[in-house]
């Protein structure tokens, strides 16, 4: 059983920061989606869509997807729980880990993408949609500060799969000079605790 990674990219980093938590040891396979590595005829077998992270089981199957693979792991390993353990725990981390993923996540990759034209080998960069995209990000940034004021992590007092997508997302923004405000303070709060976890390093 191994993962193919990159370890530069957020995606790949929210499975190894899950699997961190979980104290579970992979092999690691790098892939180097720079040069379009993981668009070759090989990895597509694997993975038909040539994305990163994909988890290859000792029989030759493939699960694609961070959340699949989170997915898969939190079944076989199911404590310490980061989707949650009782139905209204697993609802309200669905929720939140959605929410992040769309009006977080994406929107930064989206504004890298478009905005730097990073794979215009392989896409179409529009800058006016990763312009707007980058503002998406910062809007969310700040209901999740609001959200951290009365809570220790997004979906309550247990940290989750939805804490792992934040912080992905926010460090990977830098790069598109999408920072935490000095205003944020429950952010900052936030993020220095997440950072301060072991898992983070991964």
């Amino acid at each position: 059983m191994h993962i193919y990674d990159t370890k530069t990219a957020p995606t790949p980093r929210r499975v190894r920061i899950f699997l961190a938590e979980k104290n579970i040891d992979i092999q690691y396979i790098q892939v180097d989606i720079v040069t379009g590595e993981n668009l070759s005829s090989e990895m597509r077998v694997k993975n038909p869509i040539g994305k990163v992270p994909i988890l290859e089981l000792d029989d030759g199957t493939c699960i694609a997807e961070s959340d699949a693979i989170c997915t898969y792991f939190e079944a076989i390993q199911p404590n310490p729980s980061l989707l949650g353990e009782s139905p209204l725990e697993k609802g309200l981390i669905a929720q939140w880990a959605r929410q992040v993923e769309f009006g977080l996540f994406m929107q930064v990759g989206m504004c890298f993408q478009h905005s730097t034209g990073y794979f215009k080998d392989r896409m179409t960069p529009v800058p006016e949609f990763g312009k707007q995209a980058g503002i998406n990000a910062n809007k969310f940034l700040h209901l999740l500060d609001k959200r951290l004021a009365d809570n220790a992590f997004i979906t309550g007092d247990k940290f989750s799969i939805a804490d792992i997508t934040a912080f992905c997302a926010i460090d990977f923004a830098r790069v598109v000079d999408i920072r935490i405000s000095d205003t944020q303070q429950n952010l900052h709060r936030w993020y220095s605790e997440i950072k301060a976890r072991p898992s983070s390093k991964a």
